[in-house]
């Protein structure tokens, strides 16, 4: 059985007030229609098709990386219109799973379970009870069995007293689907093209609707503005939680937690609020991450110390390091086994051996830093001329004072000394001191400049 994935959003979502497509507003920094695809892929889609309608361009721009076929949908003329757009290129022996791009949290387990209960043209529906079903379709059954599905609009009142509502998410036969699709009207208090009609033509036919329950009712909520998009925003931040301190992990509040990604740690770690997690970031065992860090698709080692308000970008952290606090570690960064990294010290694109120190208050870019190496307070590797960027070596065992520029390309030997307040434009040799600095001198009878 090969699975037809149709997902809708073509919808404007003015009630989130943009410019943007509502299905591109983002759940833990990932497009909610990013989240729908990637379930769907989940499910071993052979085809996904997009329905699209307001911001096409946006949309498809954005998305550019899905393996989705595209389906206009000029006018919207209700769901079952907008299922019709795509329809038509499904096989008609597959399986037509419709999903709904403002509908992220789905989970590919509960989709399973619907599609399995599709046989031949019976339909398999998604539902969920409500304490306040009002302005969702309900479910009407009698005997036990599913007769059809009464609008909101259109239920009586003995009608809005049902609990159990559509999903609005079903699979069927992608054949049977069509041919409902060709019969379904606009005789509403809308005047749309109803899906949800596709229930009472199947019962009419004597087919079976098979109904699945969601296990928790945010699994089905559709987003309409942004105070529903916080809320989920931590329903999934909460369910990452969970996840990290059933695998034993520490966190100091669940609820201050945001990942943004793909983020693995090991057992005895602990991350304390207000740490943001982006792209794909491999955190070791034991791993101490203090309040306010930003990390993004890093790794880092066994027993490191994240000190608070550190960021942390594209960067390899090995075993038994601190960094921060207030530390910037930019791309390209390889931080090597027992290094330090202090306060208000940026570094991109460099080495820092096993060892090394880089305390407070430096910039090193470009560098290649050896073993035991101390990098004095407010050292700066001057990497870039205003066109080219150049390296900076440092061999191991080497001493940078306090407020040293090193001018790229430059050389420090192993074990060399350069001096507090220097700026090295030439190599530095091996076991020797380097300096440059002026003469010291007083200028008796010098006045500050005074305000006029």
């Amino acid at each position: 059985m090969n699975l037809s994935v149709i997902i809708l959003a073509a919808g404007a979502g003015t009630r989130m007030r943009s410019s943007k497509p509502k299905v591109l507003h983002t759940l833990a920094g990932m497009p909610m229609l990013e989240h729908v695809y990637n379930t769907s892929k989940k499910l071993g889609a052979k085809q996904v098709q997009v329905v699209y309608g307001h911001g096409g361009d946006q949309l498809k721009q954005q998305c550019q990386h899905f393996e989705v076929e595209w389906a206009l949908q000029a006018e919207q003329l209700g769901t079952a219109h907008a299922v019709q757009q795509a329809s038509p290129n499904i096989a008609a022996e597959d399986v037509a799973l419709i999903l709904y791009g403002d509908v992220p949290l789905t989970k590919a387990e509960t989709l399973q379970t619907l599609v399995k209960n599709v046989s031949g043209n019976n339909v398999s529906l998604l539902t969920v009870n409500l304490d306040d079903p009002t302005g969702y379709g309900r479910i009407v059954r009698e005997g036990g069995k599913v007769t059809a599905i009464v609008e909101h609009k259109d239920a009586s009142e003995a009608q809005k007293q049902i609990k159990e509502v559509n999903t609005g998410i079903l699979a069927v036969n992608a054949g049977y689907l069509n041919e409902c699709l060709d019969k379904i009207g606009n005789d509403n208090a809308q005047g749309e093209y109803y899906l949800t009609d596709i229930i009472a033509l199947a019962v009419n036919d004597g087919n079976e609707v098979i109904t699945t329950q969601v296990e928790h009712a945010y699994e089905a909520e559709g987003i309409n503005d942004r105070k529903q998009l916080a809320r989920i925003e931590r329903i999934f931040q909460r369910g990452i939680a969970d996840k990290l301190l059933t695998e034993g992990i520490s966190l100091a509040d669940p609820a201050r937690l945001d990942v943004r990604g793909e983020l693995t740690v090991g057992s005895d770690s602990f991350i304390d609020v207000n740490c943001v997690f982006e792209g794909r970031v491999d955190v070791g065992n034991g791993v101490t991450i203090a309040p306010g860090c930003v990390i993004k698709d890093a790794s880092i080692g066994d027993d490191c110390i994240i000190k608070p308000y550190s960021v942390i970008e594209n960067a390899v952290i090995e075993q038994q390091t601190e960094v921060g606090p207030f530390a910037r570690i930019r791309p390209g960064t390889h931080l090597k086994q027992n290094s330090r990294v202090g306060n208000f010290v940026e570094i991109k694109n460099t080495e820092l051996g096993e060892n090394s120190k880089a305390s407070h208050l430096s910039y090193l870019g470009d560098s290649e830093i050896g073993k035991n190496v101390n990098i004095g307070a407010g050292t700066i590797t001057c990497n870039y001329d205003g066109a080219n960027k150049f390296k900076t070596i440092i061999k191991d065992g080497a001493f940078i004072g306090s407020d040293t520029q090193l001018v790229a390309p430059v050389t420090v030997g192993e074990n060399a000394t350069i001096a507090a307040g220097s700026t090295i434009t030439r190599d530095a040799p091996d076991d020797t001191l380097t300096l440059s600095r002026a003469a010291q001198k007083s200028i008796q009878g010098w006045r500050r400049p005074k305000k006029k």
